[in-house]
């Protein structure tokens, strides 16, 4: 019996030991930093419009929903999700496509996450427009810049967001 009950002690540590392994990524400390933006948002956009931006964490805290609402515009969702060494973004466009963006997050501090253009789903056709990159700037714990990258006929431009943490 007490052979049985060490055996069954050691299957537990083992399977507890390679699942924290499995689930750390190099990724962690960046995917950790977009998670302290747990909270409100508010900015102006390019239009001089009211941006609110409101984040959450879901799912046993893997992933991070972003809710984005500009003016009279439709609100727009945007999650951030570890995948493998990178972070996946898919954000739900209020033209109803789903461009697909992954970033590798840098080492040491993260200032910076640079979200590159994987693929986009329920595109009218290849020249329609949809989200290409997102570059996030973490000015410090209550200001950031988001920026944008909208590609329409091949031609991108570019829309930043500045914004700041609301004070409760």
């Amino acid at each position: 019996m007490r052979r049985f009950l060490l055996l069954m002690l050691a299957v537990i540590m083992i399977t507890l030991t390679s699942h924290s392994v499995l689930a750390q990524s190099k990724a962690t400390p960046g995917f950790e930093r977009l998670k302290s933006l747990v909270g409100e948002w508010q900015g102006k956009g390019p239009d001089g419009q009211q941006v609110n931006v409101s984040y959450q964490v879901i799912s046993a805290g893997s992933v991070l929903v972003e809710t984005l609402q500009s003016g009279t515009e439709p609100n727009m969702v945007t999650l951030y999700h570890l995948d493998g060494d990178k972070i996946m973004v898919t954000h739900y466009c209020s033209i109803g496509n789903q461009p697909r963006m992954v970033a590798d997050a840098p080492a040491g501090e993260i200032k910076n996450l640079n979200f590159k253009f994987v693929d986009v789903t329920n595109l009218a056709k290849p020249s329609a427009g949809h989200m290409r990159n997102l570059a996030v700037t973490f000015e410090d714990k209550d200001h950031i810049k988001q920026v944008w990258t909208w590609r329409e006929d091949g031609k991108d431009q570019l829309t930043t967001f500045n914004l700041e943490r609301k004070k409760s």
